[in-house]
């Protein structure tokens, strides 16, 4: 699905989620699809390498992460022969991870002339994508909130504690990994295919916006802080009160 495609099914998801919180949308399951288990996602979604990986899924989610946490910039040119050698596969491994990332929006190819990673959507349409992007993870936690367990919180107290060493060391590029994980669970609890395709989608034309919100905060430690602040909200059983928490901490 292209980028335009996802962003107005985005915008028709947003017009159907009401203000008080009622689902008016039935995203139903699809029989056919295995989900990943809760300790599979609890994995770091951003690696910094993969020793071993076993498919094109695994090399795609190493860039994925490479590219919206800043460490490969936009405009840089990715080519077969330059991956084989990093991850240790053959070309037809990276041939698929590259067009699994095609297809989110994050490289553009062409043929006989490798990858280049994907300008950033138009200021004009970020300012349009980041509400999306909230109205999508907040109906995410309405649909999830009354089933999350203890598993699910060990999971966010992870990155958290992670978070917690990066703001430390002021490592901007583990925090922005990090935010984009932390959310990125969230979205992919409620085990809802197309909403997590969109939301990654979405995320992937708005990448900066994470790295560029770390390095405003004069304090790193206060986005550990709000990442601890959201998931205590969960474990509370206030729904009202912790969907106010996330919309007012997605900005």
């Amino acid at each position: 699905m292209p980028p335009s495609a996802i962003i107005k099914t985005a915008v028709d998801i947003a017009g159907q989620v009401n203000d008080a919180g009622h689902r008016t949308v039935a995203m139903h399951r699809p029989q056919s699809l295995r989900f990943e288990s809760q300790q599979t996602a609890k994995t770091r979604f951003m690696s910094d390498e993969l020793s071993t990986p076993v498919g094109s899924s695994q090399i795609a989610y190493t860039l994925r992460g490479d590219i919206l946490s800043g460490r490969i910039p936009e405009g840089s040119r990715l080519t077969e022969a330059q991956l084989t050698k990093r991850f240790g596969v053959g070309r037809g491994l990276i041939r698929e991870a590259l067009q699994r990332l095609s297809l989110q929006g994050l490289l553009v190819t062409r043929p006989n002339c490798g990858a280049m990673v994907a300008p950033e959507a138009p200021r004009e349409i970020r300012g349009l994508i980041l509400p999306i992007r909230r109205t999508i993870e907040v109906y995410a936690l309405r649909m999830v909130f009354d089933e999350l367990n203890d598993a699910d919180f060990k999971a966010w107290d992870e990155i958290v504690e992670k978070m917690k060493d990066a703001c430390e060391r002021a490592d901007h590029h583990q925090i922005a990994e990090l935010d984009i994980e932390f959310h990125h669970l969230l979205v992919q609890r409620a085990e809802q295919p197309d909403l997590l395709v969109i939301w990654e989608t979405l995320v992937g034309r708005i990448r900066s916006h994470f790295l560029r919100n770390q390095r405003r905060c004069p304090n790193p430690l206060e986005i550990y802080e709000e990442h601890r602040d959201i998931v205590n909200s969960f474990r509370t059983g206030d729904v009202r009160a912790a969907v106010k928490l996330l919309k007012d901490k997605i900005d």
